[in-house]
């Protein structure tokens, strides 16, 4: 074969890629790693990361697959309590028919008990879909969010916040002073006399950068 002394080209954002391709395995634990990678990548493409793997063993369980909907509905179980007890939560995961291995995974990620913060939980539970902290912020606003006037989905940014630092010390990837900036530039240049924030507020301005 021939030789050549062209360099090779590293994408910048390889580095990233490939860090959350390895979170996102660590969160799935996928027996067939090489088959789930490639779902991944390939739904990468479309946006639309796979939020667990599609094995055999799981196709014959018949397991629902995880989707903000769901929990959705989960959230409105919950009915507004900040505290949700860990069996009370399993059995309405049950009864949704998402997969067990799912919830013991978020259970381990939080270092949850039998009394577990059901905001902490959503926020984890919504990782699995967004890989990305600002994607994963992204479906948590659209659970929680009451707005249905076709908007962008809000919640008050006090919430915003309190997922935001929580999300980012499980990652542990992101400094606090930069969580800290943020939120500082958010609350100060972003958030109105309302409180509130919006999807379109992190997501569509170049100047919030929450990773």
């Amino acid at each position: 074969m021939a030789q050549t002394d062209k360099p090779t080209c590293i994408p910048p954002e390889l580095p990233k890629m490939l860090k959350e391709f390895a979170k996102a395995a660590i969160r799935a634990q996928p027996q067939d790693l090489i088959q789930w990678g490639a779902d991944y990548f390939e739904a990468l493409c479309r946006e639309m990361p796979p939020v667990r793997e599609r094995s055999e063993q799981a196709a014959l369980c018949n397991w629902t697959e995880l989707t903000p909907e769901l929990l959705k509905v989960l959230h409105s179980q919950v009915a507004g309590r900040l505290i949700v007890h860990a069996e009370e939560l399993s059995q309405m995961w049950k009864v949704v028919n998402l997969p067990a291995d799912l919830f013991n995974s978020v259970m381990n990620v939080g270092r949850f008990t039998e009394e577990i913060e059901w905001l902490k939980f959503l926020a984890l539970a919504c990782s699995a879909l967004g890989v990305t902290i600002t994607k994963t912020l992204k479906i948590v606003c659209e659970v929680l969010s009451c707005d249905h006037n076709g908007g962008s989905p809000r919640i008050p940014f006090s919430t915003f916040q309190f997922l935001y630092t929580y999300i980012a010390e499980v990652d542990g990837e992101i400094s606090a002073s930069h969580v800290s900036r943020m939120l500082n530039y958010i609350e100060q240049e972003v958030i109105g006399p309302d409180g509130i924030i919006t999807v379109n507020d992190f997501t569509q301005n170049p100047r919030v950068r929450l990773e």
